[in-house]
């Protein structure tokens, strides 16, 4: 572990960089990545170099729209038990979030996995709902769950996404200048390297898949600036002793099996196509949709206004930083968030909140 955060290696590679004499604009799309830039300081410590990295939408709770929030909640005010993520709690719903219908009487309950959720239901004669919230990286364990035969009285909502079309989406738009992009370690240890080599080959954008350690994010921004000075654009792997290029066969095609990709809206996009994973018409009868169809249609085919002033879509597309938003830290605190950026952990805002005051820079450490 100490290699990963060496004081003297990191000095080298900062220095390496600032000889570059640099101007770009960078984006990765994991909330663990934006954990280590901030609680080590890498954010300044890259500006010195001319490099600023941006997160683009890859925190799962951040990127679930309005409308979904919505349906979860609904469901526990008709009296079905709720199972979610502790993440999910206190993101704000148009009028309440999961943790006042809670305290009103609602039945949601925190799991640390669908596994207890699962085990939830076979203790109990009412019907539970796992709500599924994730990427790549949680999409197979409730792909398992679904085809390992769970009781009746079990469904899943599946808000559970894919990466790629979102980095399509935000290739396309247009909206921010790229010159590079940082892939999540995570989400590439399921899928592996080849679903990104469409953004260099049509888009021309540098890749590179980093860990989590600060030097995995230090040699991952290096890498992407050596490709930039050389005018080449591939996707090239840092974090080669988790991810392979295959990724991994059994996740992958438990996710096939189980799911079939959907047109969704994510936070602050528009629709983007086949980015979302809807249960398969096989696994039916575990669909949570289908199965509470009268209660969740209305509420998932509303329309809903974001918070008033909330400019998590904005960060969310890597156009906006959290200290950029006027309600970072006076209106929006992580006791009093109004949008869910401020709330998850992977959260662009909780991080700059938790992390951003009283920081040493990487010469103090």
């Amino acid at each position: 572990m100490f290699r990963y955060r060496d004081k003297e290696v990191s000095k080298k590679v900062m220095g390496e960089l600032k000889k570059m004499e640099l101007d770009i604009t960078l984006m990765h799309v994991c909330g663990t990545h934006q954990d280590t830039l901030i609680k080590f300081g890498l954010d300044g410590e890259f500006r010195k170099a001319g490099i600023d990295i941006r997160q683009g939408p890859g925190c799962p709770v951040c990127v679930t729209p309005p409308e979904e929030i919505e349906q979860a909640l609904e469901l526990a005010r008709k009296g079905v038990t709720v199972a979610v993520f502790g993440d999910l709690m206190r993101v704000p719903g148009r009028e309440q979030s999961l943790n006042d219908v809670k305290a009103e009487g609602g039945d949601v309950r925190i799991v640390f996995g669908i596994d207890d959720a699962v085990e939830m239901a076979r203790g109990s004669e009412g019907e539970v709902v796992f709500v599924g919230i994730g990427f790549e990286t949680t999409a197979p364990t409730t792909a398992v769950a679904l085809l390992a035969v769970p009781p009746d009285n079990f469904s899943v909502l599946s808000f559970h996404r894919v990466v790629p079309p979102a980095l399509r989406a935000i290739a396309s738009l247009g909206e921010i200048k790229l010159h590079g992009m940082i892939q999540p370690g995570h989400v590439s240890t399921i899928i592996g390297t080849e679903p990104y080599e469409f953004l260099s080959r049509d888009h021309g954008i540098p890749q590179v898949v980093a860990g989590f350690e600060p030097l995995d994010l230090m040699m991952g921004v290096y890498m992407l600036a050596k490709q930039i000075a050389e005018g080449t654009a591939s996707v090239q792997n840092e974090y080669s002793r988790v991810v392979k290029k295959e990724g991994n066969p059994m996740a992958l095609k438990a996710m096939e099996d189980a799911f079939a990709t959907s047109d969704v809206r994510w936070r602050g996009f528009p629709v983007i196509p086949r980015s979302g994973l809807a249960i398969r018409s096989t696994l039916g009868k575990y669909d949570a949709f289908r199965k509470f169809e009268d209660i969740l249609a209305p509420v998932r085919d509303a329309e809903y206004e974001e918070p008033e002033g909330c400019r998590c879509g904005e960060m969310l597309r890597g156009l906006l930083t959290s200290e950029e938003c006027p309600l970072f830290g006076r209106l929006c605190t992580p006791s009093t968030p109004v949008g869910p950026c401020m709330v998850s952990r992977e959260g662009s805002c909780y991080i700059s909140h938790r992390y951003t005051r009283g920081r040493k820079s990487l010469d103090e450490r």
